[in-house]
């Protein structure tokens, strides 16, 4: 007897302990992906959950899949945050990587060993095969994969769950479809298992391929955000060599001004030398650019972004007191200040007041960004773009709810009597895993 339940045990001990190398690879796989709550218990609960779904019995015609499906969905969003499209998108892709394999397990692997009479060592070898999955495909893509979770905007997020949706709807279709009760002609279910050899491959690469992807396009933004940033600090490098070549000119020319305001001087032409001074003062030259903030990035952003409203006729009118190092990432810090500006500028473009209000300080260990802005007609600027390409704009104000959300902050927007107030407030910490 006590042979017997030593044996229990030991055999339950290696049912869990296998268990939780499929969940830990898993899990390292998919923390790559998504951004997880913090806390011990979340990533617990995270890797029990990933090595039980690694072991569920699944069959072509067998509802289990569906019983998985709606426990482990709600379970994976709760344990996860940031972009709720995004971390739908992950979990089906995650999903359909899962399931495929434990199909293949149950329902081919599983007969051929019954079929031969080793319906004993199957139970124990498919034990070990699914870890070995897991672990083999971990060790072959760690080196690809990415410090921190990819940070997409919302369009490419929509983009990746309707990507997803093909092989998630092809596994639904040929486990569900199936499912015993509803058909019982051999010659169905005969279809059935061929199908399966075919479309769960098929679902398991379109999930390994969708994955790759969601690096990739993470890779684009990132290119795509620097080269904005490079453009700004271009821009605001341009001007102030602009400006210095002003100053070169005015010096060089300044004797031949000083000679000119003293002949009219003696001349006795006050009124003229007066108006001489005055234009000598609205030089560019003399006017100089004020630096608006320590922050290069930040200031880079903010000087472009004055320098174009003027241009248009706008009234910029920005106080930013931010420090020299932020533990914000450039991209981020550039992405919140200049959609911001740029869709404050589109909507003072059509009002009759035409100041665009910035205040913007970090202190206290929070990072707050408001900004304010007058707009023509009843509705509100937030509900829609008035440029042209539709298409290509009126994400700005979304892509800045996903740095607040991603990053554990808030974002408000206030629309009443002709003004617009966006506030933004980010707790300035390192960023979360």
């Amino acid at each position: 007897m006590l042979h017997r339940t030593a044996n229990y045990l030991l055999t339950n001990w290696d049912w869990i302990l296998l268990t939780f190398f499929s969940g830990f690879f898993l899990y390292r796989l998919l923390a790559a992906f998504l951004p997880l709550r913090p806390g011990r218990g979340w990533r617990a609960a995270l890797v029990i959950l990933l090595g039980i779904s690694a072991k569920m019995i699944i069959r072509l015609g067998d509802p289990n899949l569906l019983y998985t499906l709606v426990v482990f969905l709600p379970l994976l969003l709760a344990t996860s945050q940031g972009d709720r499209v995004g971390r739908l998108a992950v979990a089906i892709s995650f999903f359909c990587l899962i399931m495929p394999v434990n199909a293949a397990l149950d329902t081919y692997y599983a007969p051929i060993m019954s079929y031969h009479g080793l319906g004993s060592v199957y139970v124990y070898t498919s034990e070990f095969i699914r870890p070995a999955v897991w672990g083999l495909l971990y060790l072959a893509v760690r080196k690809r994969l990415p410090q921190s979770p990819p940070r997409l905007s919302p369009r490419l997020w929509r983009l990746v769950l309707l990507l997803a949706a093909m092989p998630f709807s092809s596994l639904l279709a040929v486990v569900l479809l199936t499912v015993e009760g509803r058909v019982s002609s051999s010659a169905i279910h005969s279809l059935t298992m061929n199908l399966g050899v075919v479309v769960l491959p098929f679902v398991f690469l379109s999930a390994l391929a969708l994955l790759y992807a969601i690096l990739v396009l993470e890779d684009h933004t990132r290119l795509e955000q620097a080269d904005k940033l490079a453009s700004l600090r271009e821009s605001y490098y341009q001007g102030l060599r602009r400006e210095e070549r002003q100053v070169r000119t005015l010096r060089h020319d300044l004797r031949n001004h000083l000679t000119a305001l003293r002949g009219l001087v003696e001349l006795g032409e006050n009124a003229k030398a007066l108006q001489y001074i005055d234009h000598l003062a609205d030089s560019p030259a003399l006017q100089g650019r004020r630096r608006l903030c320590e922050n290069d990035a930040a200031n880079a952003v903010l000087s472009a972004k004055a320098e174009s409203m003027g241009q248009t006729g706008l009234e910029p009118d920005f106080s930013a007191s931010l420090p020299k190092e932020l533990p914000l990432a450039d991209t981020d810090l550039c992405a919140l200040l200049g959609n911001a500006l740029d869709n404050a500028a589109e909507a003072a473009e059509q009002a009759e007041d035409k100041a665009v209000i910035l205040r913007c300080r970090a202190e206290k260990g929070m990072f707050m960004l408001r900004v304010e802005n007058a707009y023509a007609g009843e509705r509100s600027p937030v509900l829609s773009t008035t440029k042209a390409d539709k298409a290509s704009h009126g994400f700005g104000l979304a892509g800045m709810r996903e740095i607040a959300d991603r990053l554990g902050g808030s974002l408000e927007v206030r629309a009443a009597a002709g003004r617009f107030q966006l506030v933004v407030c980010l707790p300035l910490n390192p960023s979360p895993e």
